[in-house]
């Protein structure tokens, strides 16, 4: 794949909001960089944060004092994203654009609850075309789960503003970028083995490759990259390469996300993908969602000092 190297401009801060992740533990303790959500005298008699196996963070960019926010991903349930916000106190009318990292339902799911929050605003959506296709997943024992992509049309119907593209695209005056389609050139990452699309025929066809994940980058002035991808499903070693290869920034200071090594099919990959991680020496690790309990100890003995363990509700500052 021929790309072009893309100019992103550097920004003073950033600050990621975990608003949807599989795991909340309200007792986790806060650091100089990482806040966790306040526990108050009325904390327990209020509605709690939610977790379920989904992703969602907002991004927030600081330039010269002004902060603008965008939103990747929307967590699975209609409406767990606008209720972690609410609890949050985010107001989802802040955001400026929603970048949605592959088609998977615990991915989009929650975007028809903030959709109905935010009414007809034609907000930016920016996903790969591949990304709505229908799919399954078939695992070893013979189980299938469907995972049926975004509608198109209500999504029209609610006043989106679509942009399909599978090259990398800047957003936010070029200071966030969207990889779009990965390029894949590590020997051990190789996809989803058991995943499958529909054709126009209605027939199911193997796609292990799952083309339209894609990852957020943005550089921070003076630290390096932080990379955010909600999946993986490129490889998170393929995707630090590429985020890197597109930038020609070569340090990266966090990595954030689901890291997809959960699973006897990925398990025998942790190996090599800690590997990597250690060699590419991020000062900030926070591996959710879809990483499995196998890969975080792995990450959390090989980079203890960079090691953060995550759930809904973490803010990390960079800058």
């Amino acid at each position: 794949m021929d790309t072009q190297p893309v100019e992103l401009q550097p920004v003073d801060a950033v600050e990621i909001t975990i608003l949807v992740d599989n795991v909340m533990d309200a007792l986790l303790a806060s650091t100089p960089t990482v806040q966790r959500a306040p526990l108050r005298w009325e904390s327990f008699e209020q509605a709690p944060l939610l977790a379920e196996h989904g992703f969602a963070a907002l991004v927030t960019v600081e330039q010269q004092g002004q902060r603008t926010s965008i939103l990747y991903d929307t967590g699975m349930g209609r409406d767990t994203l606008v209720h972690n916000m609410d609890v949050l106190g985010i107001d989802p009318a802040n955001l400026r654009a929603i970048v949605l990292s592959h088609g998977h339902t615990d991915h989009h799911g929650g975007l028809s609850g903030l959709l109905a929050r935010l009414g007809p605003r034609r907000l930016p959506l920016i996903l790969h075309p591949d990304a709505w296709r229908d799919r399954k997943a078939v695992f070893p024992d013979g189980n299938e789960l469907h995972l049926p992509a975004p509608n198109r049309a209500d999504l029209e119907r609610e006043g989106v503003t679509l942009v399909e593209r599978r090259d990398p695209s800047l957003l936010i005056d070029n200071q966030v970028l969207v990889t779009g389609q990965v390029e894949r050139v590590t020997p051990f990452e190789k996809g989803m083995p058991g995943h499958f699309a529909r054709t126009a025929d209605g027939a199911w066809e193997p796609d292990p490759w799952l083309w339209d994940d894609q990852a957020l980058v943005v550089n921070v002035r003076n630290q390096g990259l932080v990379v955010l991808s909600a999946c993986s499903h490129s490889g998170i070693v393929n995707i630090l390469h590429y985020a890197r290869k597109l930038t020609g920034v070569n340090d990266v200071y966090g990595v954030i996300g689901g890291l997809h090594l959960s699973g006897r099919v990925f398990e025998p990959i942790i190996p090599d993908t800690v590997a990597a991680l250690v060699e590419i020496a991020p000062k900030m690790v926070l591996p959710g969602h879809c990483t499995g309990w196998k890969a975080q100890h792995a990450i959390a003995r090989a980079l203890p000092d960079a090691y953060v363990q995550t759930c809904a509700g973490t803010r990390v500052r960079v800058g």
